[in-house]
């Protein structure tokens, strides 16, 4: 143990660390692997992304998550066995993904590992009184360090809910540091299954950024696709949204949720976003008949508004911000088409102008979290609810 110590020790001290990040979302499409150059750390960090791949999931693999994820009922067995299965399979991705690169597994310094998240509980969703915040993400540290023998970092969220967080969005934490820039307001918008941005002053004032879920992006579509048409899992190029109309009635049902609403910062993920929601909403405006192709355009124009009504909201006291893109919704043309004209007053761009992979993004965010957590450095954000100025991340030793 004590060499590990002097290991971590020792990495913590290195003027640039090679760090591995992995994300797994909600769309479960595989595992995001980024390998990036750290330098520094808080406002000095200096990050350089080396490599990115998504590694590819089997479809009994795929299967196997989903059947214990976003349930309040499931069984308890397949859980407990996944935790090890999900960080055995990322483990395996990672190694093959050094070897790809060029590299051996010792020159790496650290894992930075989300876990794949399989169910998510902010009081404002659970509502049960008397009990807290909840988020649970699986993929255990231990396994990733014992199989690839690189110290881990892993299970981030439960550190910001300890700290009077809700347990996500985390992004604000890396985007204000990687992104921020004197002079030039800027809303980093990712649209993963559950869009989410950060607000980033121009004046570069920590107090005035904030991260904010807002709805959401892919989840219900890749849901509906993988439940009405076979053998697909997104709509690719929204050829099938393309295809149809929007229904208004259904869309104004699937608008009509306090969420919208709620204050800023706030949080939500699939729990409540689900097939449930849409067949309410269908049977509440009549449309459980609608054909698939209206129900997907209708989703689409959904994921847009929930998005649009948001930043709409950011935008009161800013002139003209420049949003930048990141996660699976910008390769969606009728998603990104919707936004540009329901969003005049902003320039669109992508983290590519930040010379950030827009796939790579939250992976490298959580190798920036790992890095400062390794540095001990925290950002401060001042004194405001859900916000919590702390590291994250518990640390696996390899042996």
């Amino acid at each position: 143990m004590k060499n590990q110590i002097e290991s971590l020790y020792q990495k913590s001290k290195k003027e640039e660390k090679l760090i591995i990040g992995l994300m797994s979302g909600t769309s479960m499409d595989g595992l995001d692997i980024a390998l990036s150059s750290f330098k520094g750390s808080g406002s000095e960090t200096e990050i350089k992304l080396l490599h990115f791949k998504t590694g590819d999931y089997t479809d009994n693999f795929r299967q196997q998550v989903k059947s214990i994820f976003s349930k309040k009922t499931v069984d308890l067995e397949m859980v407990c066995l996944m935790n090890e299965q999900i960080a055995l399979t990322h483990a395996k991705l990672i190694n093959e993904a050094i070897a790809e690169w060029g590299y051996h597994n010792e020159d790496i310094d650290f894992i930075a590992s989300h876990g794949q998240t399989i169910y998510h509980a902010p009081k404002s969703l659970h509502g049960q009184e008397g009990l807290p915040n909840g988020t649970l993400q699986i993929g255990d540290g231990d396994h990733i360090a014992v199989n690839t023998g690189i110290i881990t970092l892993s299970d981030f969220r439960q550190k910001h809910i300890a700290a009077g967080g809700e347990g996500a969005p985390l992004a604000v934490y890396g985007d204000y540091l990687i992104f921020s820039k004197q002079g030039e307001d800027r809303i980093m918008l990712n649209i993963g299954g559950i869009a989410n941005y950060t607000y980033l002053p121009g004046d570069l004032s920590a107090s005035k950024v904030f991260s904010t879920d807002v709805g959401p992006g892919n989840t219900l579509m890749d849901q509906y696709v993988q439940q009405h048409f076979e053998g697909l899992y997104y709509d690719k190029d929204a050829a099938i949204a393309l295809a149809g109309k929007v229904n208004v009635q259904l869309l104004k049902e699937l608008l009509a949720n306090d969420f919208f609403a709620a204050d800023f910062p706030k949080t939500t993920g699939p729990e409540l976003f689900s097939m449930d929601y849409l067949e309410k909403a269908q049977k509440a405006s009549g449309t459980a008949a609608l054909a698939k192709e209206d129900v997907m355009a209708t989703l689409c124009h959904f994921s847009a508004q929930g998005i649009i009504g948001s930043i709409k909201r950011a935008l009161r006291d800013l002139s003209k911000p420049v949003l930048y893109l990141s996660g699976g919704g910008m390769h969606n043309p009728l998603l990104f088409s919707l936004l540009q004209a329901e969003l005049p007053e902003v320039v669109f761009k992508t983290t590519s102008d930040l010379e950030v992979n827009p796939d790579a993004k939250e992976a490298v965010l959580f190798a920036l979290l790992a890095n400062e957590t390794i540095c001990g450095s925290q950002i401060y954000f001042g004194e405001r609810q859900g916000v919590p100025s702390v590291c994250m991340g518990k640390i696996s030793l390899p042996k």
